[in-house]
């Protein structure tokens, strides 16, 4: 059984081992948390690796107040911030709906399957146009599916304004969506 303070305490007395079972254990959290802010491969790598940089240094300083994994996510989410403030980019990177399972696929003909792809581009599309703060948090809710609380600990926000947020979101994507399906024409 895997034991968050027995893992801890081996890094922190410096077990090599330890280290690596800690990286095995947490790596594709940072990364996916990571790769849903920033597009480029290699710097997500990079980022991936400072963001391990940073929980090592301030590992003694987590008092499992909250979970492990909820205290990483809380350390990738704000480095990856960090990142786009620093190299001003707004280069998002969203997983495809359809892949994440948000439209489903099952059964359906050639036909179907090219409405829900264009479908799916056009929300891809219009989830990138949100300011960034209710992006933000629609992904992480909806493509991520992290609770209201653990949205609240990643990004330090408290859970009302999370609710607010995702609401707020969804409202202005459903309006978008609306105005650019009234403007096409069948």
């Amino acid at each position: 059984m895997f034991d968050e303070h027995e893992l801890v305490q081996g890094i922190l007395n410096a077990d090599p081992l330890a280290y690596r079972r800690f990286v095995k254990q947490y790596e594709r959290l940072v990364f996916y948390l990571i790769r849903k802010l920033i597009d480029n491969p290699e710097d997500v790598e990079d980022l991936a690796q400072e963001v391990f940089m940073k929980i090592f240094k301030n590992l003694s300083k987590f008092k499992f107040e909250s979970k492990l994994s909820t205290w990483i996510g809380q350390v990738a989410y704000r480095e990856a911030l960090n990142y786009l403030r620093k190299n001003k980019t707004k280069n998002d990177k969203l997983n495809s709906l359809e892949n994440s399972g948000y439209l489903p696929d099952n059964d359906q003909n050639p036909e179907q399957k090219n409405i829900s792809k264009d479908l799916s581009r056009l929300v891809q599309e219009n989830v990138k146009k949100l300011p960034e703060h209710y992006r933000q948090v629609l992904v992480l809710f909806h493509l991520d599916e992290f609770s209201y609380p653990e949205i609240g600990e990643i990004t330090g926000m408290p859970e009302g304004t999370v609710k607010n947020y995702l609401f707020r979101a969804r409202k202005i994507l459903k309006e978008l969506l609306e105005a650019e399906l009234k403007g096409e024409t069948i």
